[in-house]
């Protein structure tokens, strides 16, 4: 399911226009991000857990040459499924 499909399949559902529902999805998109950047972390109950991890610094290889190259540490977004999700699965 592509944004377009998950923006029909919501305007749909809630009775709403589509233009209502990409607000919508936009709005907690952006709400998870604000969020995220700021380290904090988003439970949604039976559905998961947003949540900032740190990758750290280690070496890696060039696939073509072989060649040893440093990756930098980072901060990456992760996401844990709930119980719930994971039972309907």
């Amino acid at each position: 399911m592509n944004k377009a499909e998950l923006i029909s399949k919501i305007a749909d559902d809630a009775g709403i226009t589509k233009t209502q529902a990409n607000a919508t999805l936009d709005s907690f998109v952006e709400a998870v991000t604000k969020t995220l950047k700021g380290n904090g972390k988003v439970t949604l109950v039976g559905f998961g857990t947003f949540s900032v991890s740190k990758r750290a610094a280690r070496n890696g290889r060039n696939p073509q040459t072989g060649a040893v190259i440093k990756i930098k540490a980072k901060k990456v977004a992760k996401f844990k499924a709930g119980k719930e999700l994971s039972a309907k699965m």
